[in-house]
């Protein structure tokens, strides 16, 4: 009977550690994907950060523009 019983444990350990091995796969894929949105993310704030770079010299560049033809509102 304790051939059984060791057996029967030995099953289950193995079933455990075959979930515990799908488990780690798709944790690593998870991580993997979490990665590539980080890094698209961070490219996407940089390129809004370009973008309100380009409009703010062109506000300048505006503003220039409208103090020398004295377009400014006189509020």
């Amino acid at each position: 009977m304790s051939d059984n019983v060791e057996n029967l444990v030995l099953e289950h350990l193995r079933r455990l550690n075959s979930r515990f091995d799908k488990f780690e796969l798709e944790q690593m894929d998870i991580k993997m994907r979490l990665t590539a949105v980080d890094e698209h993310l961070s490219g996407i704030m940089m390129s809004v950060a370009g973008i309100n770079n380009r409009l703010d010299r062109l506000e300048e560049r505006t503003g220039r523009i409208e103090r020398r033809l004295d377009l400014t509102d006189a509020h």
